[in-house]
C-alpha cells in the first residue's frame, strides 16, 4: 500500500497558490484493509474514504471504462493492481494528473508540470471526450487561471467542440451544471468561462439566453464596447472584481440584460422596455437549472431594477419607496447593498468606464438607511386600522427619504 498526494493540492503549490483541500490516492489496497485501518468508507459510486485523524479524503487508485452517455455512464475498476500512472491517466487535465509522494518527489507522467510552467491547460488523453462535464470543468478552471496567464491547449478545444458536436452535453443535469457555473462566477475572471464555453459552441447548449446576447448591438454613446455580449462578459468581471467570491452577487450580473436578446430588430441599438422584457428569461433559466432562491431572487431583482437605479436621483421620493418595497427591502434589507452592487457592475463593466465612480449605489443604499429609521410605532395611533397604518408608514418613509436628500444636497 503506497499513498501519493494528488490533484489540486499539487498543482496549487506548484502554482504558489494558498493550498487548500489535499486529497490522497492509495495504491495497492482494497476497501477491506482500508476499513481495518480505521479509514470510514463516503464514496457512493467508487471507494473514497476519509482518514480517522485527519478527515481527509483517500481514494482507491481506479481506473474508468465509459459504459453509456453523460458524466456518470462509467464503470469503475479499483482493483489493487491498478497502477499510479493508470489512476493519473484518467483525469481530466495534465496539471491535475501530478501525485506527490512522501518525500516530495513529483510523478507526473503526462508532462503536468511543464504545462503550469507554460500556463497551459491541455487535456491528459482522449478519454477526456467520455466525460461531458470536463467541457464545462476547463471553462471553470480557465475562469480561474486566465489571470495567471494560462491558455486553453488548440487541440483540447478541437476535442471540446467535438464533444458538443456529439450532444454528449446534453446529458448533463441541470445540479452539475449550476454547480459548474456557480464557482465560476466566484473566480476571477468569469468572463473566461463564457467565453471558453462560446469558442466550442457549449454557451448555446448550457446557457443558450447568454448566448443570445453576442451579437446584438447597444447604443455606442452608453456602451463603447457595442455587443451586448462583450458588455455581459465586463459585468461579470466588474462584479468578481467588487465582490469577490460572491456567486449571487457574480449570477445577478450575468443574467441582468438577458431582455436584450428579445428587442425586435428595427428597435435596435435601443432597448427599450428591456429590463421587464428579461425577467420571464432569468425566471426560466433558475427553473431549468435550479439555481438556488436567494440567488434567484436577487437575479429579478437586479433585471427589474437595474435602470431604475441607474437614474436613482430622477425618481420621485415615493418612487423610491415603491422600489426599496418591490425589492421586500424592509424584511430583507441586506437585498438593498447586492442590489447596488449589481447596479455597479453594469454602469462599470462597460468600455472606459472600468473606474468610474458610482454614487447612484451609494444613495440607494443612503436612502434605505433613512426609510429604515422609520417604524410602525412612530406612526401608529389610537383607533387606526390596518390599512391607516400602512399609509401613515408609506407617508414617514416618503418623508424620510425627502429630509435625507434635502440634507445631502
Amino acid at each position: 500500500m503506497k499513498t501519493y498526494l494528488v490533484g489540486g493540492a499539487v498543482r496549487d503549490r506548484l502554482l504558489g497558490l494558498p493550498p487548500g483541500d489535499r486529497d490522497w490516492v492509495v495504491v495497492g489496497a482494497t476497501q477491506a484493509g482500508m476499513e481495518a485501518r480505521g479509514f470510514k468508507t463516503v464514496g457512493r459510486d467508487f471507494p473514497v474514504f476519509l482518514h480517522p485523524d485527519t478527515g481527509e479524503e483517500y481514494a482507491l487508485a481506479r481506473t474508468e471504462r465509459k459504459s453509456g452517455r453523460g458524466y456518470r455512464g462509467f464503470v469503475v475498476d479499483a482493483d489493487p493492481s491498478v497502477t499510479l500512472e493508470e489512476d493519473l491517466q484518467r483525469r481530466d487535465f495534465t496539471i491535475n494528473a501530478i501525485a506527490q509522494a512522501d518525500d516530495g518527489t513529483l510523478v507526473d507522467p503526462y508532462g503536468g508540470a511543464r504545462d503550469i510552467q507554460a500556463r497551459v491547460l491541455r487535456h491528459v488523453g482522449p478519454a477526456f471526450v467520455e466525460d461531458p462535464l470536463r467541457v464545462l470543468r476547463a471553462a471553470r478552471f480557465m475562469a480561474r487561471f486566465a489571470p495567471l496567464g494560462f491558455t486553453l491547449a488548440p487541440e483540447t478545444v478541437a476535442l471540446m467542440r467535438t464533444m458538443v458536436d456529439s450532444g454528449e452535453l446534453d446529458a448533463l443535469v441541470p445540479e452539475r451544471v449550476w454547480h459548474e457555473l456557480r464557482r465560476a462566477l466566484a473566480s476571477t475572471r468569469p468572463s473566461a468561462f463564457l467565453s471558453t464555453l462560446r469558442d466550442c459552441g457549449a454557451l448555446a447548449v448550457v446557457l443558450p439566453e447568454v448566448d443570445a446576447l453576442y451579437g446584438i448591438p447597444q447604443r455606442a454613446e452608453y456602451h463603447p464596447e457595442v455587443d451586448t455580449g462583450i458588455h455581459q462578459e465586463m459585468v461579470c468581471d466588474m462584479a468578481a472584481r467588487l465582490a469577490p467570491g460572491d456567486a449571487r452577487i457574480g449570477f445577478a450580473a450575468l443574467v441582468h440584460d438577458l431582455g436584450k436578446a428579445l428587442t425586435p430588430a428595427d428597435v435596435l441599438p435601443k432597448h427599450i422596455g428591456h429590463e421587464h422584457a428579461g425577467v420571464k428569461p432569468v425566471i426560466a433559466l433558475c427553473e431549468r437549472l435550479k439555481v438556488p432562491v436567494d440567488h434567484r431572487e436577487l437575479a429579478v431583482m437586479a433585471c427589474r431594477e437595474h435602470l431604475n437605479v441607474h437614474r436613482l436621483s430622477e425618481l420621485r421620493d415615493a418612487t423610491v419607496i415603491e422600489l426599496l418595497a418591490r425589492c421586500d427591502a424592509f424584511r430583507r434589507p441586506e437585498r438593498i447593498p447586492w442590489l447596488a452592487t449589481v447596479c455597479e457592475a453594469d454602469k462599470r463593466g462597460r468600455g472606459g468606464q472600468q473606474e468610474a465612480d458610482y454614487p447612484q449605489g451609494r444613495a440607494l443604499v443612503d436612502l434605505h438607511r433613512a426609510a429604515l429609521q422609520v417604524s410602525a410605532r412612530d406612526v401608529v395611533r389610537e383607533g387606526m386600522t390596518g390599512v391607516q397604518i400602512g399609509e401613515a408608514l408609506q407617508a414617514a418613509r416618503v418623508a424620510a427619504v425627502r429630509e435625507r436628500r434635502r440634507a445631502d444636497s
